[in-house]
């Protein structure tokens, strides 16, 4: 059983490609399950698709334990943080409501998509071209979705301008990009406290990502001569061998 899911998780077979890729699916369907729920009530239906979502993660979760090799390590990792928060806000409505709270946080599942970038650079140029710009998009993707959920949580039926996921996260963009209408304010200490951490901490992660996205510093480009990949937009020579690099630019820096 071992090795069988050790193949399926760590191998280069096409089917350990597929279930992987799976995976990613899965991920992608759990936060878009995250933003509509909030719409509706959580009725009996709604509960019963979170448990065998939240079933879903705990067996992901126990394959992944038992194929691990540094198990010590592998507490630590964020990714298993996301997965263990992931399972109990799932799993946690089933033992009542007063601290559903929690199921707001599933939305960290979303990490899982970095285990997933290698393999989508060698099988997607494009994902190889243009990794830096994805991993940016990614990061600011999982601090708005997990800035968003908090802000819902703290705020849903204690402030009637936030209602759904839509209000929250109308509110956590237009703090991130410093617009700030003020048509939405928070209120009590929880939810004026994550607002100063969006502030302080969100705002500058949101330029830095920013210029990633829109005007990267550095440029990829495999030196012929050492093979350095990164380079400066300007630059002319190789940093580490002093090669002559081509660098394809639109002529503006």
């Amino acid at each position: 059983m071992i090795e069988f899911l050790r193949a399926l998780y760590e191998g280069e077979t096409d089917r350990a490609h597929r279930f992987r890729y799976g995976l990613l699916a899965f991920d992608i369907v759990t936060v878009v399950f995250v933003v509509v729920t909030s719409f509706v009530p959580h009725d009996v239906v709604i509960t019963v698709i979170d448990a065998v979502i939240g079933l879903a993660i705990v067996a992901d979760f126990l394959a992944r334990l038992l194929i691990v090799s540094r198990r010590f390590r592998f507490w630590f990792q964020p990714a298993t943080l996301a997965d263990l928060i992931a399972m109990v806000s799932f799993l946690l409505p089933l033992a009542g409501e007063g601290l559903g709270f929690l199921r707001v946080l599933r939305t960290l599942r979303l990490l899982h998509a970095y285990q997933t970038l290698s393999r989508l650079r060698q099988d997607w140029p494009f994902f190889r071209k243009h990794q830096d710009v994805l991993l940016a998009a990614i990061n600011l993707a999982v601090f708005l979705f997990v800035m968003t959920g908090l802000i819902y949580v703290t705020q849903e039926g204690v402030n009637d301008q936030i209602n759904n996921y839509a209000d929250a996260l109308y509110f956590t963009v237009t703090t991130l990009t410093t617009t700030g209408f003020g048509d939405i304010t928070p209120k009590g200490e929880w939810g004026r406290m994550i607002s100063v951490a969006i502030m302080i901490f969100g705002v500058t992660l949101f330029l830095r990502l920013a210029q990633v996205l829109f005007r990267p510093t550095k440029v990829r480009y495999e030196c012929k001569t050492c093979g350095l990949s990164l380079h400066d937009a300007d630059a002319v020579h190789c940093k580490h061998c002093g090669a002559t690099v081509h660098i394809d630019t639109e002529g503006q820096l």
